[in-house]
């Protein structure tokens, strides 16, 4: 089964008005500046949150508007206040305080580990690495306490991080320890022979056996935050999927990633119309005791980057969501 999209026209001078903002955030010029349309009442932090950044908190955007980082017409004003059509609304973005990642003893699901990777189970709730509002107590932390030895290629901020997988999805990560590794598994991902098996619970009756999502992703352009299946400003997004077990309500799937979009399995999943369970974001409402999606990342494979020997790695999914599956198999 392959799954198209019939897009929808839009307003094109909106359009490049969204694409020369994403340009500017992407580009980390400092000033940005939107005009208030259809967002006429609209509190000004959640217009600003939703538009400076998929980093960027309501809490940061609030303690901009404090220190007069945000202005309306010209003007300070409060993070409550609501806007107007027609109101230009400027973020001046401050320089970024130094940050400095502080190693701490946080325990490790370590399933493999050499000079050159390590691979990790990560644990759901987890943050990979420290962004606004997540400054500590993410792997990244953890790793340097670990290993010592991360190669520094993403900065000082992501060091050893060659991918990532979302905050509330479970399992296998792996991280590079000096910078020829990096490159390497870098290198591997964009060729697209790293191997991603994932085991997700979706909404719905799954009607194929099997099947492919192939739908390209972009950032949604009322919430910068979100993604979702677009033809703009997109890139070439490919899941191929496989039905393990139907459960009434619910499929369980195993899902393989030739892409490695953010939120793919959930934007996909969520455009085929089975969204993930417990998806706070592009799932429906709460109907399963997860805190996040049902997501997990079972199955990770590459090539060795300094012998070139294919490994391949495997985790079973976590016991809260083993739980889940067994109450509807007993339903």
């Amino acid at each position: 089964m392959a799954v198209n999209n019939p897009f929808n026209e839009k307003n094109e001078d909106l359009e490049l008005e969204l694409k020369e903002t994403e340009e500017a955030v992407e580009t980390s010029i400092q000033t940005i500046k939107w005009s208030v349309d259809d967002q006429a009442g609209e509190r000004l932090d959640k217009f600003v949150t939703e538009r400076a950044g998929a980093d960027v908190s309501r809490t940061q955007v609030q303690d901009w508007i404090k220190q007069g980082h945000v202005l309306v017409n010209g003007r300070n004003s409060k993070a409550n206040v609501k806007l107007a059509a027609g109101d230009k609304v400027l973020l001046t973005i401050p320089e970024p305080e130094t940050t400095e990642i502080v190693p701490e003893d946080i325990p490790l699901d370590v399933v493999y580990e050499d000079k050159d990777v390590i691979v990790i189970n990560k644990p759901r709730g987890m943050v990979v690495h420290p962004a606004p509002g997540h400054p500590s107590g993410t792997v990244v932390n953890a790793l340097m306490h670990h290993c010592k030895d991360l190669s520094g290629i993403n900065g000082q901020l992501r060091p050893g991080i060659v991918h990532r997988i979302d905050k509330d999805t479970s399992g296998l990560l792996m991280a590079a320890k000096n910078d020829a590794a990096h490159h390497s598994l870098a290198e591997q991902l964009k060729a697209h022979t790293v191997t991603r098996r994932y085991l997700a619970l979706v909404h719905g009756n799954v009607p194929h056996d099997q099947g492919t999502v192939d739908a390209p992703i972009g950032r949604d352009p009322h919430d910068r935050k979100l993604y979702m299946v677009t033809s703009r400003n997109s890139k070439e997004s490919i899941t191929h999927f496989v039905v393990l077990e139907r459960l009434g309500d619910y499929s369980l799937l195993e899902l393989q990633l030739e892409t490695g979009r953010t939120h793919q399995i959930r934007v996909h999943m969520k455009y085929i119309g089975h969204p993930l369970a417990g998806d706070p974001v592009y799932g429906r409402s709460k109907t399963i005791g997860l805190k996040g999606q049902a997501l997990h990342a079972a199955v990770l494979g590459f090539n060795h980057p300094s012998t070139g020997e294919y490994l391949e790695f495997e985790r079973p999914i976590p016991e809260d969501m083993a739980f889940e599956l067994q109450t509807l198999r007993t339903q």
